[in-house]
C-alpha cells in the first residue's frame, strides 16, 4: 500500500500544493511551523476522515478559502485508487472513492495509516480515554463493522447521559432509562469482544519489539480491562451481555443518584506493564517513549497480516528524542513499506534509509 501523490488546496497553510512520493521512505524536513505535521494530518485524512490534532473540520481550512480539499492517488488492495475529499465549514465533509461517494468509516477499506506522533506518548502516562482510542481506530481500520457499533454505543451513551443529568427536571425520562441501558449492554458485549481480541494479539506483536527496541531484554505487558462483573472477555456476546446487565443492574441507583453512567465499554481500559510494574506510574521518559513506539510498529504489524499489504506509516518528529541506537532500530524496522518521517533537519536520515527527502517552507514542498 503506498500514496503515490498528494494535492492540497486550502488545507490549513497550503494554498495549492502537489507532491509525488516514493514507495519507501520519504523524509520531511523543515523548521518549526512551516506546515510538516499539516501535511501529515491530510494523509491520516485518507484513512480515518479525520483529524488527529482538532475535532473540528473548518480549523482545517485555510484561512483565506470557503473549503479544503485532499485528493490522492494511491495503490492499494492490487489496484490504483483515487480518494477525493472536500471539506466546507458548515456542511457535512464529502468522500469519493474511485467517483463513489464514501463515509469517513469506509476510508480504511482503500488506505490504512499508523500514525505516530509525540501526543501518543499518552498512550502511556495518560487517562484510560486515550488507550480506548487507539484500540477504536486500530480495530476500526481492519474491521468496518466495528465503528458502526462503535457509533451506536456513542449514540446511546449520550441520550443515556443526557437523561441521567435532566431527569430530576423532567422526573418522566427515568421511564425510557432502562431502555437505553439494556441498548448500551448488547453493544458493549459486542465491543468487548473485538477489544479484547485485539489486545490479546497487539500484545503477543509488541512484547517481541519492545524486547529488542528497549535494549536490555524489557519485558512489556498490554491486558484488557472492561467492566468488573465481566469474567471472561471472550466469552459469547450472550453471556458477556448477561455479565453487563448484571453489573448494569446492581449500579442502577448509583447511576440516578450520580448521574452518571457506571456500566458500559466507555470504562474500558488498557494495563501496560513493564517488567511487571505499571508503566503509567513508573516508567521513565525513555521507556515511555519506547512502549509508545513499540505498540505503534505492532499496530503496523498486525495490519500486515490482516491485510496482506503494510499501512503508510507516519511518523511525526519521532525521533530527535532517540539515541542513536534507538534511531537505528526504528529505522530497520519499518522497511517493506512505505514510510513518512517528519524532522527539522534530514539528521542523515535519507542516506541511512536510502529515502527521499521533501524541504517544507511556509506550506510550500520542494524536492
Amino acid at each position: 500500500m503506498r500514496l503515490e501523490k498528494l494535492a492540497l488546496n486550502g488545507f490549513r497553510n497550503y494554498e495549492w500544493e502537489s507532491v509525488s512520493f516514493s514507495g519507501g521512505t520519504n523524509v520531511i524536513t523543515g523548521r518549526n511551523a512551516q506546515g510538516k505535521t499539516n501535511l501529515l494530518e491530510a494523509i491520516y485524512f485518507l484513512a480515518y476522515g479525520k483529524s488527529f490534532r482538532t475535532r473540528f473540520d473548518k480549523e482545517l481550512v485555510h484561512f483565506d478559502f470557503s473549503s479544503a480539499e485532499i485528493l490522492a492517488d494511491l495503490y492499494s488492495h492490487d489496484r490504483e485508487q483515487t480518494v477525493g475529499i472536500t471539506l466546507r465549514p458548515g456542511s457535512a465533509k464529502k468522500i469519493l472513492v474511485n467517483g463513489v461517494r464514501k463515509t469517513a468509516s469506509e476510508l480504511s477499506e482503500t488506505a490504512n495509516i499508523v500514525l505516530f506522533s509525540p501526543d501518543d506518548l499518552e498512550l502511556i502516562k495518560d487517562g484510560a480515554a486515550v488507550r480506548r482510542r487507539l484500540l477504536d481506530n486500530a480495530i476500526g481500520q481492519i474491521r468496518p463493522q466495528y465503528q458502526a457499533i462503535l457509533s451506536e454505543f456513542n449514540r446511546l451513551l449520550e441520550h443515556k447521559t443526557r437523561i441521567l443529568k435532566d431527569w430530576k427536571e423532567k422526573p418522566s425520562l427515568l421511564e425510557t432509562l432502562d431502555d437505553f441501558s439494556d441498548g448500551l449492554c448488547r453493544c458493549s458485549a459486542k465491543l468487548i469482544r473485538y477489544r479484547a481480541s485485539y489486545t490479546l494479539k497487539l500484545n503477543e506483536a509488541a512484547a517481541p519489539i519492545h524486547e529488542d527496541f528497549s535494549g536490555s531484554g524489557e519485558k512489556l505487558g498490554i491486558y484488557y480491562k472492561t467492566v468488573s462483573s465481566v469474567t471472561n472477555p471472550f466469552a459469547s456476546e450472550k453471556e458477556l451481555y448477561y455479565e453487563i446487565c448484571a453489573h448494569q443492574e446492581k449500579h442502577r441507583q448509583a447511576e440516578i443518584e450520580s448521574g452518571q453512567c457506571l456500566t458500559g465499554a466507555h470504562k474500558d481500559d488498557l494495563e501496560i506493564l513493564i517488567n511487571g510494574n505499571p508503566a503509567r506510574s513508573f516508567a521513565s521518559q525513555g521507556q515511555t517513549r519506547t512502549a509508545a513506539l513499540s505498540i505503534k510498529l505492532a499496530e503496523r504489524e498486525l495490519l500486515l497480516a490482516e491485510t496482506g499489504e503494510y499501512p503508510i506509516l507516519l511518523l511525526d518528529d519521532v525521533l530527535s528524542e532517540l539515541d542513536g541506537k534507538r534511531q537505528e532500530f526504528v529505522l530497520n524496522r519499518i522497511g517493506g513499506g512505505q514510510t513518512l518521517i517528519t524532522c527539522c533537519e534530514d539528521e542523515g536520515i535519507s542516506h541511512r534509509t536510502g529515502g527521499c527527502v521533501f524541504f517544507v517552507e511556509n506550506g510550500r514542498i520542494k524536492t
